[in-house]
């Protein structure tokens, strides 16, 4: 298994149906309940372990995912209400440095769950021609909404599975009722 990219890069390349779409906003939606069970019964020994040499420990992919997360859900907003915004990166790396990134990570579990609500919501409320509509990254070009639903999907899928690597290689798990 690549530990750096767990469920490989992603990867679309056919067409993208209201299914998918579906698909792929179910899986948005479900990523705070699934990150908060699989970390439920960590201690703060495991969430300051990285999932691998040289990668982020297990607290720091949580509150990228919400720093990461919101910044998407910003752009789809732009995207929505602006005739293809240029977005502004950011150097997650440095933001993963920060001294907020070493807070207990029921924050960024809570802002999760309820920056997922709103974002679930608003997707399911796009029509076809709003998933046509996009914005411009400056590193990677011109992204559509379609398209970047699947990314933010493949995202929270790929951190999830560095997290969930990390407590099967080490052991870690689910309390007994």
């Amino acid at each position: 298994m690549n530990e750096k990219y767990p469920i490989g890069k992603f990867q679309f390349n056919g067409e993208i149906t209201s299914s998918i779409i579906k698909g792929w906003i179910n899986e948005i939606e479900d990523l705070p309940r699934l990150l908060r069970d699989t970390v439920e019964y960590l201690d703060n020994e495991q969430f300051d372990t990285p999932y691998r040499v040289g990668g982020w420990t297990v607290r720091q992919v949580i509150h990228h995912l919400a720093d990461s997360h919101l910044n998407a859900y910003i752009r789809f907003k732009l995207a929505l209400t602006e005739e293809k915004p240029v977005i502004k990166p950011y150097d997650e790396a440095k933001w993963a440095e920060l001294s907020d990134y070493r807070l207990p990570i029921d924050i960024s579990l809570s802002l999760l769950e309820a920056l997922h609500t709103r974002w679930a919501n608003l997707l399911q409320s796009l029509s076809p021609t709003d998933l046509e509509k996009s914005f411009v990254h400056p590193d990677s070009g011109e992204v559509s909404l379609g398209e970047n639903i699947g990314i933010y999907a493949w995202h929270g899928r790929h951190h999830l599975a560095h997290i969930t690597s990390l407590c099967n290689q080490e052991g870690w798990g689910r309390k007994p009722d």
